[in-house]
This record gives C-alpha cells, structure tokens and sequence, in this order.
C-alpha cells in the first residue's frame, strides 16, 4: 500500500512539472542547442512568429465578432422574453460574493447595482462570505444587511474558518459558503437544479438584465445542469485612476476576455460566473486545497460527467476594477502578484492529467483535447515574450557560421517583421477600448486618445514586467514544489 502512495505522489509531482519544465527548455531553447542545430532553431522562432500573428488575427476577430454579438444582445428585452416563458418563478438565485478585507465601500458599490436589476420575479439572495479571521468582517456585514436587507429576498452571512489542508482563497471561502447554501435549501425544500450560484468578486459589477439574461439562457438550456455560463469580465471600472503603463494591461485583459467570449468550444469561466447548485453538491464543491479555482471547478466537473460538460457565453458586460494600490510602486507588486496567482492555474495540468489516466469513460480525443488547450495557454504565458522578442538575436550570436548564411542573415529581419505586422491589429484593439468603455461610462477624451496610442510602445516591457515574468515565477515555483499563498489584490 505504501508503495502505491508513493508511486501515486511521483507520479502527481510529474504531472505537474511537465509544462514548467517545457517553458525553461523553450525560453533557453536557443542558447543550447544554437551551438549544434541553429537551422532548427530558426525555424523553431519562424513557425512561432507566424503562428503568433494567426493568433493575434484570431484574437482581433473573436473580440470583433463578440462586440458585435453584445451590441444585438443588448437590444433584447429578456424579462419580456422570461414573462412568456412563465418558469422563472421557480428559480432561486444565490449571488455568493467570497471577500477578505475588501473596503466596505467596494462591495457597497456591487450590491448597489444588483439592488437595481431588472429581474422581477423571486428576488436573489446575496452570501456575503467573509472569512472568520477578518476583524472588521461582522461590522461590514451588519451594515450591508442593514442598508440592503429590503432589496433580496435574504441577505447571508457566511464566516469560513480555514482548516488543515485547506488553501486561503475563493475555492475554501466559496465551498463553506455554498455548503450553507446547501442547508438552507434542504430546510426550505428548495430544489438544487432549480437553484442557481453566482459566484461574484467584491468588484464586479453587473449589468441591470444580467439575471434576467441568465435565467433565461439557463430555462432555455437542455443540457442545464452540466454548464457553466459566463460573461466577460472587463476591467474598466477604474480606468483613468490607473498609471499610465497600467491601462495597457487593463485593456488587453479585457479585449483577450472579450475575444474568448465567442470561441464556444474552448470557453471556459473566469472569476465571475453562474452554475447550478446541483451540479456544485455533485463535485461537493470546490476543491480547497487550490488557488485558482474558476477553471479548476470546470476539469472538476469535466472529469465527472464529460463532455456534457460546458461553459456558455452570455453577451453582456460585467465590468471590474483592475489592480489600483494608490501609489505606483505598491500598484506594479500587486498587479504582479495578481498574475502570479493566475498563473498558479498551471497546476491544472497536473490535475488533468492524473485524471485522464484515472478515468476511462470519456474518449481519449475529448481528454487530449482539453489537455493540450491547457497546455497551450499555460506554455505560452511564459514563453511568448522571449521567443518574440530575443530569440532570434541568439542563434547568430552564438554560432557565428550560423550567421553568414541566408537563413541567419534573414532571421532577425523576418522575426521583427512579422511582430511589428502583428502589432497592426493593436489599432483594432484601441477602437474596442474606446467603445467597450464608451458602454460602461468611461469616457475618452480628445486629450487622452494619443496616448492611448503611444503606451503600446511601452508594451514589450509591460508584458515582460508583468505577464511573462510573474508567470515563469509561478512556473519555478511548481518546479522545486514551493507553495503559493493567496494574497488579496488590492483595489482601493
């Protein structure tokens, strides 16, 4: 037995190194094997840059295409379309909103705006999930409840007390909360399939038909009790308090968001989403001994029920704040260690692939298809930056005969030509910033709109700073098998 224990740890510990491991030998990739095949790293850098510009067109495309199908969504009346329907009477929603010393100003400014949907039917309640170990936590409750108590139909106070094992973070707060839930509605007989969780960050923000929208796509839906549904979470909340350098990120978080909206078969939910409680008691949860717990729950239930298993879009906007500490220096730490933290999703191809092996009822091509779409975005995190921007200078540098031939020669030219043609789709981007934000309030003015312009320019350090090197921290990190801790990202 002990040895199975062990060879299962291996194994695990394996599984989880793999695409860490793959990122330092794709970033140093160049350097050691430039010396005996430089012809192979070449066009290792050439496939990589013409692949980067497809992606990049799909990106512009998707975002494009996903602005488009918002702007009809918009138009529609879905408490009109629910009033025909006559079911949403008999669904129950719970908004779960996991925080920990969030400033009470913050979620006020969240619950203000659910207290203002259109939804007319049974009312939401809101779980305000607090941790036990927050001082203030009891005082923010007792004044949340006391100025919105008349607007849900009940407002929930939860206190999670983190146990042995259990990881700080959304997943162990969500998972206590949601388990009270879970009794509430045995003690009401409140159907679980009936009942649908909102999982929502402090900040988010949504639009006045989000519910009426939800509910119904999901009365709608057939396959109901196996899918997620999701709408992009746009980062515009805080726009022009951010630095300069920041707003960059915040935009291209937001188009990247925007842009995954519309790609059906790969989406999966990020930060804010909704699911039934049905589906939630049947992977009892959230596994609390994880960080990033929004794609997580998403292989937690694939590796269930399937490929029944979905996440669906709802073209509509929930805007957010992105990081803002106050100061500069203190703002760069944060943001770092907000995209550290989403890079900590890597150990989901850990997880995956012990799985995978575990399970044999879902088709090998299902598996490796999910596998492989995790593998992809996690390799790149780290390792676009490099092979896009210095790679190409290595090989001629390190081989010297390399670099008198036609190949070497043409290497560096082809490598910055093809990167400064991607850039192109930037001005598409820039178009999307200003209308996506036109939407939610945050107006552009003549003043500003060159510089909106000229911080691209500022982009290859913004991304090395602040995507590439955060990710390849967390990377290492899995590597030598040193924990994570969850660390609050403050907005103020």
């Amino acid at each position: 037995m002990s040895e199975r224990i062990a060879q299962s740890r291996f194994f695990n510990r394996l599984f989880h190194m793999i695409v860490p491991i793959l990122a330092w030998l794709t970033i140093t990739l160049p350097v050691w094997l430039s010396p005996f095949h430089p012809a192979i790293v070449a066009y290792f850098i050439l496939s990589f840059n013409i692949y980067f510009f497809y992606k990049s067109a799909v990106t512009m495309y998707y975002a494009v295409l996903s602005y488009k199908t918002i702007n009809f969504h918009q138009k529609i009346s879905y408490i009109s379309k629910l009033n025909k329907l006559g079911k949403a009477k008999d669904i129950y929603h719970f908004i779960v909103i996991p925080n920990y010393k969030e400033p009470l100003h913050k979620l006020e400014e969240s619950i203000s705006l659910l207290a203002k949907m259109d939804y007319q039917f049974r009312k939401p309640s809101v779980v305000l999930a607090f941790e036990s170990r927050e001082d203030e936590a009891l005082m923010k409750a007792n004044a949340l409840i006391a100025k919105y108590k008349k607007s849900f139909t009940s407002i929930i106070q939860t206190y999670h007390t983190l146990k042995p094992g259990e990881a700080a973070g959304k997943a162990s707060n969500q998972t206590y909360a949601c388990q009270q839930v879970e009794k509430l509605c045995k003690r009401q007989g409140i159907p679980f399939a009936d009942t649908l969780i909102t999982i929502a960050d402090a900040d988010s923000m949504f639009p006045k038909n989000y519910f009426s929208y939800l509910t119904y796509e999901f009365i709608k839906d057939s396959g109901r009790l196996y899918h997620f549904y999701w709408a992009p979470v746009l980062l515009y909340n805080n726009f022009w308090q951010l630095p300069f350098f920041m707003r960059m990120q915040a935009t291209l978080s937001s188009i990247f968001r925007l842009a995954f909206l519309s790609q059906k078969k790969k989406l999966i939910q990020i930060s804010t989403y909704s699911t039934n409680l049905w589906l939630l008691k049947q992977l009892n949860y959230w596994d609390t001994d994880i960080i990033p717990e929004d794609w997580h729950i998403y292989f937690q239930a694939f590796f269930k029920f399937g490929d029944k298993v979905k996440t669906l879009p709802l073209f509509t906007i929930i805007n957010a704040d992105a990081v803002y500490s106050g100061g500069l220096f203190k703002t760069l730490v944060n943001r770092y260690e907000q995209e550290k933290r989403w890079a900590w999703g890597v150990s989901d191809i850990g997880y995956a692939l012990v799985n995978s092996f575990k399970d044999t009822s879902i088709p090998f091509m299902t598996k490796t298809r999910k596998i492989l779409y995790l593998v992809e975005t996690h390799l790149l995190w780290p390792t676009s930056f490099f092979i896009l921007t210095v790679s190409a200078l290595i090989p001629p540098l390190i081989n010297p005969v390399f670099k008198r031939t036609v190949l070497g020669f043409l290497l560096p030219q082809f490598s910055s030509f093809v990167l400064t043609l991607s850039t192109s789709f930037l001005l598409v981007y820039t178009y999307l910033d200003v209308k996506l934000r036109k939407k939610l309030k945050q107006k552009t003015s003549a003043y500003s709109l060159p510089f909106l312009i000229i911080q691209w320019y500022l982009l290859p350090i913004v991304s090395f700073v602040l995507s590439s090197l955060p990710a390849l921290d967390a990377h290492t990190r899995m590597i030598f098998g040193k924990k994570l801790d969850y660390k609050v990202t403050e907005k103020v």
